[in-house]
């Protein structure tokens, strides 16, 4: 067997058994970082829902200071025409006076009345935000031990990442450039797997049927063979 070939194969073993675990690794990072995301979608939702709940409590409020004033004014309005009644001279002006008294009156009780029902809703609504501000704060601080914990969770596999990719730029410097622009294309093509061994003419990686004389080519070990159907590199070894 060429022992260049051979140290070249041992050492696309080595970086496929690195890129396995770094895939392994990214994975369960991977999976842990979006149930991060999760959380924080979810704390965003209630807090949208409750600025929303603010929004409409700022807004009840709003419309009782307007209805406030608008009753301060009505109520101005009959001061005002009751002042005047008193110095009226004739008797129509008196009963145009009068009407717009009795008009503005029950435009006032009319304004009370919603004015009232404002301060209900105002009152639910200050309950309402109140509690939900509550649960908000509630949420927020279980989420964010949740992400700590996840971060903590993390920790380990992140750095185990970066060991094995400091790893990766290492042994693979001793390859030919070409051969691991190779071995990278076929792993990115086979979830990681870039070299397969061939045991009683079956790739180990597809597991389909490696023609015999392709097999013998393998088992000579002269040149780099790759499987017809899946494109790893195929390797032999002695079965005892």
């Amino acid at each position: 067997m060429n022992q260049t070939l051979k140290k070249q194969i041992d050492t696309l073993v080595q970086l496929q058994k690195i890129e396995l675990e770094m895939n392994q690794l990214r994975q369960a990072v991977e999976k842990v970082e979006n149930e991060k995301k999760e959380l924080a979608v979810r704390l965003t939702a209630f807090e949208s829902a409750l600025d929303a709940e603010k929004q409409a409590l700022e807004q009840i409020q709003q419309q009782c200071t307007d209805l406030e004033k608008e009753i301060q004014v009505v109520n101005d309005r009959i001061i005002k025409s009751n002042e005047t009644l008193r110095m009226v001279k004739t008797n129509k002006e008196y009963q145009v006076l009068l009407r717009e008294v009795d008009d503005n009156k029950k435009r006032k009780n009319s304004l009370e009345d919603h004015v009232l029902t404002l301060y209900e809703q105002r009152e639910a609504a200050e309950v309402q935000v109140n509690e939900s501000q509550s649960q908000f704060l509630q949420l927020k601080e279980q989420v964010q031990a949740e992400q700590a914990k996840i971060d903590e969770q993390t920790l380990g596999d992140k750095e185990r990442l970066s060991e094995l990719e400091e790893q990766q730029q290492f042994i693979g410097k001793s390859l030919d450039p070409a051969l691991l622009t190779r071995f990278r294309r076929i792993a990115k093509m086979n979830q990681g797997q870039a070299v397969a061994r061939v045991s009683n003419e079956t790739c180990m990686g597809c597991f389909m049927n490696v023609p015999p004389q392709l097999c013998i080519e393998v088992q000579r070990g002269n040149q780099m063979i790759s499987c017809p159907q899946c494109s790893r590199i195929l390797y032999h070894i002695d079965e005892q």
